[in-house]
């Protein structure tokens, strides 16, 4: 059984563990009632989501040194001011902007789910989050982690496999004895190359309403399932 060769779950955290794109919204719809701004905040959602990839792939080709992305989060807002009528707001206000990003809510499968594989596994973020941003959302949204793993402490970015491969060493096992969880098929082949078990959990909606990508599992994944709950009913929790 599948369970009985993993000692530590290693999850993505963005979409997988917690709703950005609801949360994003729900922080800039209200900084927009509280400062007289009407914009179309789903939008500026995805579009802050959108320059995600590109600010991290300036960092994995060397074009900028280590760079969290915290800061990162901030460059990228930094573009998105003038367009969406933000350009007046005061530092402290895109400070906390910006840290809309530690504030993101869990999906209601998340910390119940979350709770019962912990019984049995050890549970650690393998996510592109810097440590502080994981810490702050670890405690809004109620998340268990035994550790804080992944992209600062590797120094590297996702689907680098330094990040997978030294997340693993750090908790002091093997690999294959880790089961990432995400629910992008993208990062699941990026740590199946690096010896990973994978499990594929459904969020159908990450990406709003009509979504079109990570619908389904595209390859046969060690573990497919709906959702948290299911996850830890599978992996004998």
């Amino acid at each position: 059984m599948l369970a009985d060769d993993i000692q530590a779950l290693v999850f993505d955290v963005f979409g997988t563990v917690v709703d950005w794109r609801g949360s994003v919204i729900h922080e800039a719809s209200t900084l927009g009632l509280a400062k007289g701004i009407e914009r179309p905040w789903a939008q500026f959602a995805d579009d802050w989501r959108a320059l995600y990839q590109p600010a991290m792939s300036w960092v994995r080709d060397g074009e900028l040194p280590w760079t969290t992305l915290d800061a990162l989060h901030r460059m990228n807002l930094e573009q998105l001011l003038e367009p969406y009528g933000l350009a007046d707001l005061s530092e402290i206000e895109l400070e906390q902007l910006n840290y809309a990003w530690r504030r993101l809510d869990p999906w209601p499968d998340t910390v119940a789910g979350l709770q019962r594989l912990r019984e049995r596994f050890l549970l650690a973020t393998l996510s592109n989050g810097n440590v502080a941003l994981m810490v702050h959302l670890a405690r809004w949204a109620g998340l268990p982690w035994d550790a804080i793993l992944g992209a600062e402490f590797s120094q590297s970015y996702k689907p680098q496999p330094q990040t997978y491969l030294r997340t693993a060493e750090a908790l002091g096992l093997t690999p294959e004895q880790c089961l990432m969880v995400s629910a992008h098929n993208n990062d699941l082949h990026a740590a199946r190359r690096c010896g990973l078990r994978t499990a594929f959990v459904y969020r159908r909606t990450e990406h709003g309403p009509d979504q079109t990508t990570d619908l389904a599992p595209d390859s046969d994944w060690d573990v497919v399932a709906e959702d948290f709950v299911d996850l830890a009913g599978q992996m004998g929790c």
